[in-house]
């Protein structure tokens, strides 16, 4: 085997990955470019969840030899995100609605991600939790809005609503997150394609290419904006220190 097909053999080992975060507003662009404009490409990922772990689930990563990243950001770069993320949403044609997060659990949605993947509707869940969150503006780490987001999707409530509190989802999650830090991901949206990483909503254009096995073509407008959102410094809330000020 030549060393290009050899090459091409081991990138063909692993499918390639979207590293998404429910918090994130560039997660939420990625998103909708990623199944605007490639949906052939969405349908070959896999949706790997990433958010801020709480004390249980951070301590969890820790004893299966992992760690999370956690950045802080300064105030004039959350002010400029938030200017930002205004001008990319409206360069979309789409209208949002800044969420209000008091106390957030990310565990809640993120956890529910996991047991509506094992309802056969994890690419759904995603899409319907950032409808929730960006366009509605609703609490996507409250119950109820899981709740109901598990009626919209016609599937069992209690697995979605009650795996915050299951061990074996904790234990799946903390798997989730080693994932996180096996792949080096240190903000979102990251995207893995083989050996080669893409971070943040102006790379799609090249994950997509890579994908398909050709070059990228340069981005359009739409595919211009600053590379993701960084991790939070822990235990903050709001809008307080995450790159992208989704709280």
């Amino acid at each position: 085997m030549s060393g290009a097909a050899d090459g091409r053999a081991r990138r063909g080992t692993k499918p390639p990955r979207f590293y998404f975060s429910l918090r994130s507003p560039y997660s939420w662009l990625a998103h909708h470019d990623l199944m605007r404009h490639h949906p052939d490409v969405a349908a070959l990922v896999e949706w790997r969840p990433f958010w801020e772990p709480d004390e249980r689930s951070r301590k969890l990563l820790t004893d299966a030899g992992g760690d999370f990243p956690y950045v802080a950001m300064s105030r004039a770069k959350h002010l400029y995100i938030l200017q930002d993320v205004r001008r990319l949403v409206r360069e979309r044609g789409l209208e949002s609605t800044w969420p209000v997060d008091r106390d957030p659990r990310w565990e809640v949605p993120h956890l529910a991600y996991l047991a509506a993947v094992d309802a056969g509707r994890g690419p759904d869940f995603v899409q319907l939790a950032y409808r929730k969150r960006w366009i509605e503006g609703r609490d996507i780490c409250d119950s109820a809005t899981i709740s109901a987001m598990a009626k919209e999707l016609g599937v069992a409530e209690e697995p979605l609503v009650e795996a915050v509190d299951d061990p074996e989802m904790r234990r799946r999650g903390a798997a989730a997150l080693l994932d996180v830090d096996r792949d080096g991901v240190f903000g979102v949206p990251f995207l893995v394609h083989g050996f080669d990483k893409f971070w943040g909503v102006d790379r799609l254009e090249a994950f997509a290419a890579s994908v398909r096995g050709r070059t990228a073509t340069a981005p359009t407008s739409q595919d211009v904006g600053p590379r993701g959102d960084e991790p939070p410094t822990t235990g903050q809330g709001g809008d307080q220190g995450h790159a992208g000020g989704c709280g």
